[in-house]
Order: C-alpha cells, then structure tokens, then sequence
C-alpha cells in the first residue's frame, strides 16, 4: 500500500479503525430532569458508567462520536424501543456522565470493547446489536471483529471498515511547518483541551455546524467548512470555523444545553485520549491480521459526511465487503453530514429498523 493509499484509509481511521463487571446499579431508572432521558448509573468494567436505557426485547446498543454523548441518539431510543427492542445507549468512558479514569492508554479500543461487553454482562443481555457513529462507529465495528459471540450484528455510521494500515497512523497524517492533521493536533495532551474548554458552548456550537450537512455542499473547492482536516498551528482548530448565525435545523437550544452540560462535567481530556491511542490500537490490531467481520452489518453515511471529501473514500466504501462479507447496499442519506442520527432521525431510523427486522431476535 503507498502512502496516499495509507492515508485515505487512515484520514477517517480515528472516526472508525478488561475488567470485572459487577451488577449493582448505583440509583434506579428515571427520566434526566432536562434532557428527558432515561439515564441511570451502572457499574461495568470498573467504571460507572451512565446509560439510557428503555424498552424491553432484543438488544440494540448505541454507541456516540465525539463531540457527542449518549444525547445524541435522543431520536433513535424512542423511535427503536416503540417497535420492540430494549435501546441502551451509554456514555462512552470519558465522555459525560461516566467516569473519565487518568492514564491515556485507558482509552485504547480494545479496552472501550471491554467496556461493552462489560455492559451486556451487567444489564443481563447475552448479545446485542451494535450500532455507532463517527467513533462509535470505529468502536462498533471492532465490537463486532472481536467478539460476534456478544456483538450479533452491526451498523456503522459514517466510518467504514478499513483495513490495516501498513504503519502506525501518526507516521502517515500529514504535517508542515503551519498546519498539522487534526488527529495530531489532538495528540499533545493540553493542547486541545485549553482550546476546547475556554467555551464549551462555542467549541460545540461550531464543531457540530461545521461537520453538518447545513454547512454547505461539501464538494472540491466549495469552502464549506470541515473542523476534520489540517489546523493552523498558530490559530487552533476552533478560529477559521464559522459560528452559525441561527442554530442548525437539527439542533435547538435545548439540545446545545445537554451537550454543554455533558462536557463541562466531562472535560475534553477522555474523549481526545481516544486519538492518542491511535498508535497503541494499532499494534494491539496486528494480532488479528487477515480476520473478517463475519456478522451481518449496516453501513450508512451522509452525502455530505465530512470524510466523502477525502479522495478514494467512496471506492473505499465500495470494497467493505472484502473485509465484512455479510454487509448489505450502504444506505447514502442525501444532504447529511457528520450527524446522521441527529439531523435526518427518521431517515436513520427506518435504515435501523428493516435492519433490525432482518437481525435481531
């Protein structure tokens, strides 16, 4: 594989490519004051971990991105458990209203699919399918790779499966003396997290709009925004976003408040230590060169999702089936961006649930 070959795989890989549970829950089930979600605290591989969870039957996992939390499948837990399935979508570890533990390589993948199947043990579940986007989409796929026993089926939004690069992913992304890619941007530990944590509001405001289907056509040359590409050295990841004049369609006042609360509990220091395992998770994937995703699987992206951009992305896209057999026709939502769930529900929805259908029981 060449270098601009390695680099179209890897541009979307920190979006794609251990412990005891116990089972007390640590307060009951009930709606969250200002969200209207149904949060409750679980202890799973170590961690106390908050989850929604609704609905009785088989079960469907939701896994978020960053920047986002369990809030972001606000329209998928309703519409999913009125047709039948139990919906348990967690704060990834880091992530809000879970426990953020210190060291960097507590982030690695393989230890967030610990997570997961630390879940399914403490909720009683045997399997689940596993849905995610952007990085849950990543953490989804390798649910399913490393253990299709718990992780029956899966859908990823936004992140294809990709196949090993041949070197570590922080050898590849590209740098110069004024910019740097965003996924080395957010390896220095501090860094991102003083840009990001002087205003929360803002930091999100401007990452959801930019990477949204709103903020413009997303084709060559069109300068629509993108907060996933190079960063200025000098001026940070935030300054040549646009801040919106109006919120997105997709997002109300209220919704920007359940994000904003989420990360001034959280901080950004747990989610950005996902990318500074980008290393580590490779060496940890070598071990399985050769394996397939061998359940059956869901990909769905945005006609505007920001990683179309990348040149060769939609023939990467096209050749998933190498790597995951029992993948059906990607489902391509016309005018979307980054955050499917969020900005077309319905449409995400009804690709879910024929899926569903077909998988879960």
């Amino acid at each position: 594989m060449n270098r601009r070959n390695a680099l179209m795989q890897l541009a979307t890989f920190p979006l794609v490519t251990l412990g005891l549970p116990v089972g007390a829950a640590s307060h009951s089930k009930g709606i969250d004051d200002m969200t209207d979600m149904p949060y409750r605290d679980v202890e799973a591989n170590g961690l106390r971990m908050r989850i929604a969870d609704q609905g009785t039957g088989p079960m469907v996992l939701l896994c978020h991105g960053f920047p986002e939390s369990a809030y972001a499948w606000r329209h998928q837990i309703d519409a999913l458990s009125a047709k039948g399935y139990r919906v348990v979508a967690p704060d990834l570890r880091g992530f809000g209203g879970t426990d953020a533990p210190e060291p960097v390589e507590a982030y690695a993948l393989q230890t967030l699919v610990g997570d997961m199947v630390a879940l399914l043990d403490v909720l009683g579940e045997e399997s689940a399918v596993i849905v995610g986007n952007d990085w849950g989409a990543t953490l989804a796929w390798q649910a399913a790779f490393l253990r299709p026993d718990r992780f029956t089926a899966v859908a990823a939004i936004g992140v294809p499966m990709m196949s090993q690069p041949p070197v570590p992913p922080t050898q590849i992304f590209p740098a110069t003396d004024e910019a740097l890619f965003y996924t080395l941007y957010f390896q220095q530990p501090g860094i991102a997290e003083a840009e990001f944590e002087q205003d929360e509001r803002i930091t999100l405001l401007k990452i959801f709009y930019a990477a949204s289907g709103v903020a413009g056509p997303r084709q060559a040359g069109d300068a629509t925004p993108n907060p996933f590409a190079m960063v200025s050295r000098q001026d940070g990841l935030l300054t040549p976003l646009p801040t919106p004049n109006q919120m997105p369609n997709w997002l109300t006042p209220s919704d920007l408040n359940a994000f904003v609360a989420d990360y001034a509990k959280s901080g950004f220091r747990g989610p950005l230590n996902l990318y500074r395992n980008l290393d580590r998770n490779w060496h940890l994937q070598k071990a399985f060169a050769g394996r397939t995703v061998d359940v059956p699987a869901l990909y769905i992206v945005g006609t505007r999702d920001t990683g179309l951009t990348i040149p060769g992305m939609r023939d990467i896209i096209a050749g998933q089936s190498d790597l995951v057999p029992q993948l059906r026709e990607p489902v391509f939502l016309d005018g979307v961006g980054h955050w499917a769930p969020q900005e077309q529900p319905d449409e995400v929805n009804n690709a879910l649930l024929t899926f569903l259908a077909d998988v879960a029981h």
